[in-house]
C-alpha cells in the first residue's frame, strides 16, 4: 500500500492544467485558453505571468512535461502561470504589429488582439485565479505568435519584462523584396519599430533561430533569412543601449527546424534563462 501511494506520488505531475473559452468582443471569437500552474499554488505566494501565442502548439510538445521537467531540476526556481491562447483560422491576420499590416495587408487585426490580451484576457485571469498583480510579466510565441509577442512587448513595456521569440517572422515588411526599392533597412517593420522606439532598461530578450528554419537567402550571404534577420534585429537593440551579455539571450539550434519539435526543445532553455534559480530574486 505505502509503495504504491508512493508511486503515485512521483507519477503525479506538478502542473495544473486546466481548459477553458473566452469569447472576444474584440475578435468577435471564441478563443480557447490552456492553463498551466503549479499545484500547489494556493496565492499566499508571488507568481510570474508567460502569455504564450500559438497555445495549441504547446499541446502538441506536451508544455505540461516540459514545466514538470523545469520545477523537478531545481525547487528555488521561480513560479508561473502560463497561459496558451490558440490561435484561429484568420491567425495571419491576427499576429503581426499591430497598426501595421506587411506588404499583403496581413496582420490587419493585430491591433485588435493587443486589445484582447489587455482589455479581455489579463483581467480574465486576473478575475479567475484571485491575483491582483503578478510579479512580472511576459510573453512568448512561435514564428508569427513570437513577432506578434515582440511587438506587444516593445510598444507596452510598462507592462512587461521578458519576451521570448521563437524562430519569429522577422522579415515582416511593407514592400515587397522582389521590389526593386526593397532595402532591408527601411522595410523590415520591427526593426524600424526597435529604431524608433525607447530604451526600456528592465526589458530582457530570448530569441531562438534554427539552422534549419529555411533555405531562402535573398541578400546571397550564405546565411538564411530567418537568422539574418534574427541578428539584425538583435543590432537593433544593441545600438539602443541593450546589453548584450545581460540584456539577450540568442540561441542557434544547428540541426532546429521551423517546427514544433524544435521550438519544445528550445523551451527548457528559454525558461531557465527567464526564471531559473540562478534568476530567482
Amino acid at each position: 500500500m505505502l509503495i504504491f501511494e508512493l508511486m503515485q506520488l512521483v507519477n503525479e505531475s506538478r502542473i495544473l492544467c486546466e481548459k477553458t473559452a473566452l469569447r472576444s468582443v474584440y475578435l468577435e471569437r471564441i478563443v480557447k485558453i490552456d492553463f498551466y500552474l503549479p499545484r500547489n499554488f494556493n496565492g499566499d505566494y508571488p507568481i510570474n505571468l508567460l502569455l504564450v501565442n500559438d497555445g495549441q502548439d504547446l499541446v502538441s510538445m506536451d508544455f505540461r512535461s516540459i514545466l514538470d521537467q523545469f520545477y523537478a531540476k531545481d525547487m528555488e526556481v521561480e513560479a508561473l502561470l502560463c497561459v496558451g491562447m490558440h490561435c484561429s483560422a484568420d491567425r495571419k491576420m491576427e499576429y503581426g504589429i499591430a497598426g501595421q499590416p506587411d506588404y499583403l495587408g496581413r496582420g490587419a487585426k493585430a491591433d485588435l488582439y493587443t486589445s484582447f490580451v489587455f482589455e479581455e484576457l489579463i483581467p480574465f485571469i486576473r478575475e479567475k485565479f484571485g491575483i491582483k498583480s503578478f510579479k512580472e510579466k511576459a510573453f512568448a510565441g512561435f514564428s508569427l505568435g513570437g513577432l506578434m509577442a515582440l511587438d506587444i512587448v516593445w510598444t507596452n513595456a510598462v507592462e512587461f519584462s521578458k519576451v521570448g521569440v521563437f524562430s519569429g517572422s522577422l522579415w515582416w515588411r511593407n514592400i515587397d523584396q522582389t521590389d526593386k526599392s526593397y532595402d532591408d533597412d527601411k522595410h523590415r517593420i520591427m526593426h524600424q519599430q526597435i529604431r524608433k522606439g525607447n530604451y526600456t532598461p528592465w526589458l530582457k530578450f530570448f530569441f531562438q533561430c534554427g539552422n534549419m528554419d529555411e533555405t531562402k537567402d535573398r541578400n546571397n550571404n550564405g546565411i538564411i533569412d530567418s537568422i539574418d534577420d534574427t541578428l539584425d534585429l538583435i543590432k537593433e537593440l544593441k545600438e539602443k543601449g541593450y546589453n548584450p551579455e545581460t540584456d539577450i539571450h540568442y540561441l542557434e539550434l544547428q540541426d532546429g527546424l521551423h517546427n514544433v519539435p524544435t521550438w519544445a526543445r528550445a523551451f527548457p532553455a528559454f525558461l531557465e534563462w527567464g526564471w531559473g534559480s540562478r534568476n530567482a530574486k
